[in-house]
């Protein structure tokens, strides 16, 4: 049960890095595609960075 918890927020985590970042933001294509790169590896921690550097 935990488990299928974690895993949905991980997913959800990782899903609107990536629609945030492709959608709304105004950066280049080469840091759009670290940031997608970086929400698939390390989902949690790139929202949390993610939210605090561009989400101001």
């Amino acid at each position: 049960m935990i488990n299928n918890i974690l895993y949905i927020v991980v997913v959800l985590c990782a899903i609107w890095v990536i629609y945030d970042v492709w959608t709304k933001q105004k950066m280049s294509t080469g840091s759009k595609v670290i940031w997608t790169i970086f929400a698939l590896l390390f989902s949690v921690i790139t929202a949390i960075v993610y939210y605090l550097m561009k989400k101001k």
